[in-house]
């Protein structure tokens, strides 16, 4: 991907989240300029990778297949105590998440407004194939009993929790709008935790063609 396309990303993000009333850490501005020097100080942002992050899943076509991504916070077993992440997500319409699951982490998908948010879902097997028999997941505490390949709408203020091997793939529901979700979760680690059913990129190769207004988590060590 181009710089000068994740930057202008970045700039239409900042604008919806404002639209949505939510407010992102001061940090979420720097420059690049800015994060020099602060490793000592804002090691957690750092070496936990908060912040802004973007991915097209090695698609090319990130208004197909794609999501933007703030991770306000995270722990890191090898360096803190916290056991918990919290990201802010822009889903558009039709833009895919790709179909997998986590072995380690569990975590609640939240509808925080906007359009709605569709997930489709699997248990996996003991070989980590699709699984043929029905489960249960909950939608806000409430039990729904599921058949493979079942998908469920989240409307503004409805969440998901997804247990670890559940397979789920989501996107914005054609003619919704574009989709607020938040995500609450167990300590996340995208270098170690994901299951892709059909094996995607997760970090895009980026075209340096200008400079970044802001700093993508996976550019921390490059640039600070």
């Amino acid at each position: 991907m181009k710089r000068s396309e994740i930057n202008q990303y970045i700039v239409k993000s900042k604008e919806f989240l404002d639209q949505m009333n939510f407010k992102l850490p001061p940090w979420a501005f720097w420059s690049p300029e800015e994060w020099k020097g602060k490793y000592e100080t804002c090691s957690e942002v750092i070496d936990n990778m908060l912040g802004w992050d973007l991915t097209d899943f090695g698609s090319g076509d990130f208004h197909k297949c794609g999501l933007m991504l703030f991770t306000v916070r995270n722990g890191n077993f090898k360096k803190d105590k916290k056991p918990y992440a919290e990201k802010a997500m822009i889903v558009e319409e039709m833009q895919e998440t790709p179909m997998h699951f986590h072995w380690s982490k569990m975590e609640d998908i939240i509808n925080r407004g906007g359009g709605n948010l569709v997930i489709e879902l699997y248990n996996s097997d003991e070989k980590e194939n699709f699984s043929d028999q029905p489960f249960t997941i909950k939608i806000d505490g409430v039990i729904r009993n599921l058949q493979p390949g079942d998908s469920v709408v989240l409307t503004p203020g409805e969440s998901i929790c997804l247990e670890q091997g559940i397979y789920h793939r989501f996107y914005g529901e054609p003619g919704k709008g574009k989709v607020f979700v938040g995500e609450v979760s167990a300590v996340n680690d995208d270098s170690a935790d994901n299951r892709f059913y059909v094996p995607v990129g997760r970090f895009p190769e980026i075209i340096e063609d200008e400079e970044p207004i802001h700093l993508l988590a996976a550019d921390y060590k490059r640039f600070i």
